[in-house]
């Protein structure tokens, strides 16, 4: 069974083999951050990635600190759960780089393996705060 150590190993493989960088996001006084700040050289923006273990969920304080995020027009991806959630993840920012604040603001209410299959109009109803 996989780790949420091992989902985040893989997400930082990943970015660094496209070229980036997975910083380890720790911010001493603030609880419930982020796992990683995922930059990318093809976009300007910085991605906020929540990884959990698979089945996983963000606790209230984690999903707070999200919205309040979100509330800053920061990207962040709430809940990458699984190896194909890291692969479409990448596949998702390669394809949509750079994204606009309105476009995609979080997938923790939308499962990641569901994005595509939401209209633009839709998506943005889903994603507004």
């Amino acid at each position: 069974m996989l780790t949420e150590k091992d989902i985040e190993k893989y997400l930082k493989d990943k970015v660094k083999k496209a070229g980036g960088i997975a910083y380890k996001f720790i911010s001493p006084g603030n609880n419930a951050v982020p796992d990683r700040l995922v930059c990318l050289p093809w976009t300007a923006q910085i991605f906020f990635v929540e990884t959990k273990a698979p089945g996983k969920k963000p606790a209230l304080q984690q999903r707070a600190r999200h919205r309040e995020l979100r509330r800053l027009n920061q990207v962040v991806f709430g809940k990458i759960d699984s190896k194909e959630d890291v692969d479409t993840f990448m596949d998702i920012i390669q394809r949509r780089a750079p994204l606009t604040g309105g476009m995609i603001k979080d997938l923790e209410m939308v499962d990641i393996k569901d994005f595509d299959t939401i209209d633009e109009e839709k998506r943005y109803e889903i994603y507004a705060i």
